[in-house]
């Protein structure tokens, strides 16, 4: 709760608070009876409230319960829904569990399963029961179940060594912390050991060895005070949230903030349990930091960071040479006041001189609180990270002898022409090849063979191993510290250039792989990019899954799986091509599609099927999976494949996100032109249909009133608008219909030779008689006879004649030609009316258009140009507009046939 000088304490909500309660909407509760030991009651105490419940009217099913033969647990199962078991196969046998799938279908409001640490049968979904408590919550059903204290994973290690037995089956302690609510079931040890004796726990023979073992006075009281603590902990948290949620002021501590060293050795899952413990004790945020480095050999901290990540820590890696300079500026910056480091075993001159990371951070870490988590099991060494050689290791052994023998013979080659002293400087370099080369183990017996040779050989008296004289003495000092020097320093700036290397083709192929997705391409290329790129950066084989589009037809034989909600995933990518997951994977790549988590090989979900499924995360949800096909007895990704993998799915999904909102970009716009055509068809029709009909209703009504009184002349003219009017509506249909052929695809054409000359006579005298206008011919040489259809082509020549008369005006000039253009030949209407404007020239054949200079002239639907030109492809042709044609006026249709 901050302060504000001028208005005093601040009473607004905690912002963290109220998002950890917004995380929580849509799940179901948690209510976790946690106990010191086994035999305290805790699923007697669960069925009770359980039993209660339902009689108040709750809708309460039991989903499984552990009796494990007590009368009085069993006695308050009576009365209450208890669901079958699944039955599993394994090994000849077949073994009862926990049916998630008829939970799930069930969905009651409260179920009950006991025994949450449980590890599940072979194919089952998940392999522990926490996860199916997770699951039954993300649908909404508000588990009950329990669990004794040293199942945590936090502290499996302190009850390893208070009670001397390895707890196997553990639970991750961000479960725990995000129940709703967490009942502690206690009762003291003396109690306890009273109801073992008496057989209310185990049979006699069982409790027997139990009370000679686990069950011991001491050992319940060291485990019932880490009961209390943890339930204390978990009350405080609580009430904690509660208070910055409702902005209630009160006495705030100190923040705490935990770090922990994560190094490469076995020690290091230990130390960051370790680290668990003292922030869960502090109330305080943990943070695992990694520091690598350069030159340095060290193995893969993967475990233990995932390890960190499990119990709800922050991770982070940094590369620095000074281990205990980068610790430092990392705690400052994150602003840690516990620093949390594993006891080592460093090298008897470091403990000499001072320089252990212990005694470094004592004297330079003041202003820190600092933790050495001991280690009683056997300390680990580093793990073994096979170094990288050009050569297998006996080729590598037997080059340094080579290496001396070259330098040797060199010297011999020079030994009358430099000084004897000098001869040593082509030892060096023998010696700095070999550490460079082979590293730095080599390169320190190249340096003692070299130094023992070149003192045998050149160094007076010769073929002796002594030294005669304080130069010679010194000559030797100074020779075996330069080689010893350049041999670490060669085989640390091998490994650094190795590691840098690595690290700079890795980014280079991330940024290659980015400017891939960054070019034009379609979702199938894209798809089969991502599943090229996945390969490599994995190592195996890789597919891509994307749920089924309305463009898949049924039938096609491509591999799904179904989901619950009826959405398939289709294989849309794979390399190699015939790489294709099998039924059981599917089942794995349907649950982490649902679920947007990873599933199959390798994780918590369907560890037992062969490939590995991981989301494609989108902002609208998953984009698709990218299944990863690992070999048998394979080993994990190591930490730079995984964040490389990690960032290669990350762009592939921003990659489809962006092909996809340019696909629904180009959908809107389509939707929008035919919105807008839409909009001109009803205008048209609005226009077209009533101008026509009112002309031809006013003359019909004229005669009908006046009929006879009308004087002849007045009476024809009527009758000669209506019939005008009328053959008006009746080709404006005619186009509509015309329209609707072409776009359906439904004209046939009759093909047959033509003779032009005789087709566009026909034609212009048509129009003429029509219009009583004079039409301009000008008919090339040498027409050729062209194999068309001769009643499209009429159709084509009537409406460019018809479309030039009327928009010529009643004194314009109107002239068809006709010339042989190579193989072909062109039809050209001009007409010297107002022409089209520049910037509408690419519509002027779109259905409905007209020219907005234009549209004052002469009526008209907009759709004789656009029927020309339909039919006029249909035969293999093509038509052009030109506008102006002379003097900014005039238009130039021109249509050309093969």
């Amino acid at each position: 709760m901050s302060a504000d000088p001028a208005t005093g304490p601040d009473t607004r909500p905690d912002p963290d608070a109220l998002l950890a309660l917004a995380a929580r909407e849509g799940h179901g509760r948690l209510k976790v009876f946690l106990g010191a030991s086994p035999g305290v009651g805790k699923t007697y105490e669960m069925l009770t409230e359980a039993r209660r419940r339902a009689l108040g009217g709750a809708d309460v099913v039991v989903g499984l319960a552990e009796t494990h033969g007590r009368a009085e647990t069993a006695a308050q199962l009576a009365g209450l829904e208890v669901l079958p078991r699944a039955r599993l196969p394994h090994r000849g046998q077949m073994l009862e569990e926990f049916d998630l799938d008829r939970a799930l279908a069930r969905h009651p409001a409260i179920l009950v399963l006991d025994e949450l640490p449980h590890s599940n049968a072979p194919g089952s979904r998940h392999p522990k029961r926490w996860q199916d408590v997770e699951e039954l919550r993300a649908a909404g059903i508000e588990v009950w179940t329990a669990m004794n204290v040293q199942h945590l994973e936090s502290l499996s290690e302190a009850v390893a060594r208070i009670t001397g037995v390895r707890v196997t089956e553990t639970v991750p302690d961000h479960v725990l912390t995000g129940a709703d609510a967490v009942e502690l079931i206690d009762i003291p040890p003396a109690e306890l050991l009273e109801r073992m004796r008496q057989g209310k726990v185990y049979r006699p023979d069982q409790a027997a060895r139990a009370l000679k073992g686990f069950f011991r006075e001491g050992n319940l009281a060291a485990l019932r005070e880490m009961a209390l603590r943890r339930t204390a902990e978990r009350v405080d948290a609580d009430l904690t949230g509660y208070m910055r949620a409702n902005a209630i002021a009160g006495p705030w501590p100190a923040g705490d903030r935990v770090m922990v060293l994560v190094g490469s050795d076995t020690t290091a899952e230990g130390v960051v349990r370790h680290a668990r413990r003292i922030a869960d004790a502090l109330r305080a945020p943990l943070v695992a930091l990694h520091v690598e480095q350069p030159g340095k050999p060290g193995g893969d901290p993967g475990a233990a960071l995932r390890l960190a990540e499990a119990l709800g820590a922050e991770t982070e890696t940094v590369v620095e040479t000074d281990l205990p300079r980068a610790i430092l500026a990392a705690a400052r910056s994150r602003n840690a006041t516990h620093l949390v480091i594993g006891r080592s075993r460093p090298r008897l001159w470091r403990r000499l001189t001072g320089r252990t990371l212990s005694a470094v951070l004592v004297r330079r870490a003041s202003d820190f609180a600092l933790h050495l988590v001991p280690n009683p099991t056997a300390a680990g060494r580093p793990r073994p990270v096979p170094e990288r050689r050009r050569l297998p290791a006996w080729m590598a052994w037997a080059s340094v002898p080579a290496l001396v023998l070259a330098a040797t013979a060199v010297g011999h080659a020079i030994d009358e022409r430099v000084a004897e002293g000098s001869l040593g400087m082509v030892y060096l370099a023998a010696t700095v090849a070999a550490a460079v080369s082979f590293g730095a183990l080599h390169g320190l017996a190249a340096a003692s063979l070299s130094f023992l040779v070149w003192n045998f050989l050149f160094i007076e008296p010769r073929y002796t191993l002594t030294i005669d004289g304080p130069q010679e003495i010194l000559g030797a000092v100074v020779f075996g510290s330069v080689a010893l020097l350049l041999a670490g320093t060669a085989g640390r700036l091998e490994r650094t250039a190795f590691t840098a290397q690595a690290r700079v083709f890795g980014l280079r192929r991330l940024v290659e792989f980015s400017r891939r997705l960054g070019a034009p391409m379609d979702r199938a290329a894209l798809l089969a990019l991502i599943a090229e790129e996945a390969q490599r950066v994995a190592g195996c084989s890789c597919c891509v899954l994307m749920p089924m589009s309305g463009e898949d037809l049924p039938g096609l034989g491509l591999p799904r799986a179904r989901r619950a909600d009826d959405t398939e995933l289709i294989i849309r990518a794979a390399a190699p091509a015939a790489a294709e997951p099998d039924e059981a994977s599917l089942a794995a790549a349907r649950w982490a599609y649902a679920k947007g988590r990873a599933s199959g090989w390798g994780t918590d979900t369907l560890p037992a099927t062969a490939w590995q499924f991981r989301p494609l995360p989108a902002a609208q949800g998953v984009a698709g999976l990218v299944g990863l096909r690992f070999a048998e007895r394979s080993e994990p990704l190591d930490t730079e494949r995984q964040r490389a993998l990690d960032a290669l799915l990350d762009q592939a999904a921003i990659a489809l996100e962006r092909i996809e909102l340019m696909e629904e970009r180009a959908l809107a716009a389509a939707r929008t032109e035919a919105d807008a055509l839409r909009t001109t068809l009803l205008t048209s029709l609005g226009h077209d249909l009533r101008t026509p009909l009112t002309s031809i209703r006013g003359s019909l009504e004229t005669l009908r009133t006046m009929g006879e009184a009308l004087p002849p002349a007045a009476r024809a003219d009527l009758i000669l608008a209506a019939e005008e009017e009328t053959a008006r509506l009746a080709r404006f249909a005619s186009n509509i219909l015309d329209m609707v052929r072409l776009e359906s695809g439904q004209v046939a054409l009759r093909r047959e030779e033509v003779d032009l000359p005789s087709a566009l006579e026909a034609a212009v005298e048509r129009a003429e008689h029509a219009t009583g206008r004079q039409v301009q011919r000008r008919l090339g040489p040498h027409l050729p006879a062209a194999s068309l259809d001769p009643v499209l082509l009429d159709q084509i020549l009537a409406n460019l004649l018809d479309n030039a008369l009327k928009f010529s005006g009643a004194a314009g000039h109107v002239a068809i030609l006709a010339r042989r253009e190579g193989a072909g030949v062109a039809i050209v209407v001009e007409d010297d009316g107002p022409g089209i404007p520049r910037e509408d020239l690419g519509r002027v054949l779109d259905p409905f258009y007209r020219a907005s200079r234009t549209d004052r002239v002469a009526a008209g639907s907009g759709l004789g140009l656009s029927i020309a030109n339909g039919l006029a492809r249909a035969m293999g042709g093509q038509i052009t507009a030109e506008s102006p044609v002379r003097d900014e006026r005039g238009t130039r249709i021109t249509v050309r046939f093969p």
